[in-house]
């Protein structure tokens, strides 16, 4: 009586990778707004209106505690980035959408110098349209 040899397996079963993957997706779905947040600003309050400005069309500049700057174009992300590139970044955005609106949003602790410092150098750069963020009254006395 001969004995049959058995064929090797020539599939590889994929169900088990398909299952890790999913696993994976899962994960990097719940992750991935956690990791958006930038860096935290407490704007200073004000009695002002609230502009009619797209986030598409908008450059957003935040100065931090320690003075650091902080670049976001319309709902990108966040980067930290010297006083040299900052207008070198907004003049070239500037070239491709010539109706921008650069927001500075400074830290209400930061030192005022700072400040004058970015709407100084936008200044200079000949940039129109700068305004400064604040926190309206009414969403200062909500938290």
């Amino acid at each position: 009586m001969a004995r049959k040899r058995r064929k090797p397996m020539a599939e590889i079963n994929v169900v088990p990778y398909i299952d890790v993957m999913m696993v994976l997706l899962v994960i990097f779905m719940i992750s991935t707004p956690l990791l958006t947040q930038g860096v935290k600003v407490e704007l200073p309050s004000a009695s002002t209106e609230q502009l009619d400005i797209k986030p598409t069309e908008t450059v957003i500049v935040k100065v931090d505690v320690q003075g650091q700057y902080y670049l976001t174009f319309g709902t990108g992300k966040e980067n930290s980035i010297s006083r040299e590139g900052l207008v070198e970044q907004i003049k070239n955005k500037l070239l491709e959408q010539p109706k921008i609106s650069v927001l500075v949003a400074g830290d209400k602790e930061v030192k005022y110098v700072f400040i004058m410092d970015v709407l100084a150098l936008l200044n200079n750069a000949g940039i129109p349209n700068v305004g400064l963020m604040t926190k309206s009254l009414e969403e200062q006395n909500i938290q």
